[in-house]
């Protein structure tokens, strides 16, 4: 069995650090926690669980903070967690198979990132991490916000999920500044800095900007596939705002370049078509949206696009091509994940009595 080292760094947690080390613990042989200055009770919970609680003056660089609990740790491999993360107790023990089981030519495994829920409990949005890693490789992270941890070599997929469950961003304008101090300085961003750095204008709707930083990105063509194909979801969600239409159709294309159709753009071919009253093409890609298989990508994944959404969109389009039978068949589809959604259930109400007239009119033809 591979031994486990816990490393996370932390500031004034005390919200949800002793949840996510509660859903940790049991399954690793060493926690180092590393904090970056806390005035809370961070510390406090910290030591209820390990001795190894370590200092690190912050530099406002996440990735130097994380080398530095990389470096404390002593086990066979490294788990990393935020605090505002949980492991619930399907995937603790999904772990604790993979510790008796995983070979030791294993150099990461990577685990899915569940990063929100719907008010049904469905998982809106997740994406990849490489979540453990070997320690004698001595892989180490890099950026200083928003940073990536490097590996290479033998990596297993997992279907172990760590949920990630914020309370409250207690400095939601904290890494939108820091990129500004970085560029102001002249210091060089890196693609990923860049993309991320669009990113966080983007949230603090400087649309302007952030299209601006998502089109150099995608020109200079440095980045990972999926970091290009999210970028380009993310400048059309600029050209939305902007009310550029246009640009918005463009940018949506442009993924094409990069890899094959994905649900997220089928869904966004089939919203402007729909809104032009071209119904039975944006039928097409809502369809296809439904219809592609599920593969494992790394970027982030809004599963709405794979599930209720098109089918919620299917009934639009079949309602206004006169087809109410379908369309009352996905709407219904629809409703398995979302029974209580006000659409949803409008849309039912509205064609239970077109469907049965439909039903009775064809019944009649039959015994005619």
């Amino acid at each position: 069995m591979i031994t486990i080292s816990l490393c996370m760094i932390v500031k004034n947690e005390e919200q949800v650090l002793e949840r996510c080390l509660a859903s940790a613990a049991p399954l690793v042989d060493e926690i180092i926690i590393v904090d970056t200055g806390s005035t809370d009770r961070t510390r406090e919970i910290a030591l209820r669980f390990t001795d190894r609680l370590l200092h690190f003056a912050w530099i406002d660089n996440f990735s130097a903070a994380r080398n530095y609990s990389f470096d404390a740790a002593t086990q066979d491999y490294i788990l990393w967690l935020d605090a505002d993360d949980v492991i619930a107790p399907d995937n603790q023990q999904k772990l604790l198979d993979l510790k008796r089981t995983l070979s030791p030519d294993t150099d990461s495994v990577s685990m899915i990132y569940e990063l929100s829920r719907d008010e049904y409990g469905n998982v809106a949005h997740s994406l990849r991490r490489n979540r453990l890693v070997k320690r004698s490789n001595r892989y180490s992270w890099q950026g200083a916000v928003h940073e990536v941890l490097i590996v290479g070599g033998h990596i297993v997929t997992s279907d172990i999920a760590v949920a990630h469950c914020p309370l409250t961003d207690a400095d939601p304008g904290r890494n939108l500044r820091i990129y500004s101090q970085r560029e102001a300085q002249g210091l060089p961003l890196t693609p990923r800095d860049r993309l991320y750095y669009a990113h966080e204008l983007l949230e603090a709707q400087q649309y302007r900007q952030a299209a601006a930083h998502y089109q150099r990105f995608l020109d200079e063509g440095e980045g990972w596939i999926e970091d290009e194909v999210t970028a380009c979801s993310k400048l059309a969600d600029c050209y939305h705002a902007l009310g550029e239409a246009e640009q918005e159709w463009n940018a949506i294309c442009r993924a094409f370049r990069y890899d094959t159709p994905r649900p997220e753009f089928c869904c966004r071919i089939g919203f402007s078509l729909l809104h032009r009253g071209k119904y039975e093409a944006a039928a097409h890609w809502y369809r296809l949206a439904i219809e592609l298989p599920a593969q494992e990508k790394w970027a982030l994944e809004n599963h709405a696009c794979r599930t209720w959404l098109p089918h919620l969109q299917l009934c639009v389009c079949y309602d206004r091509m006169k087809l109410h039978d379908l369309a009352y068949a996905h709407n219904e589809i629809a409703r398995t994940y979302r029974p209580d959604d006000a659409a949803i259930l409008q849309n039912k109400a509205y064609l239970e009595p077109l469907v049965s007239r439909q039903d009775s009119a064809s019944d009649n033809q039959e015994a005619g």
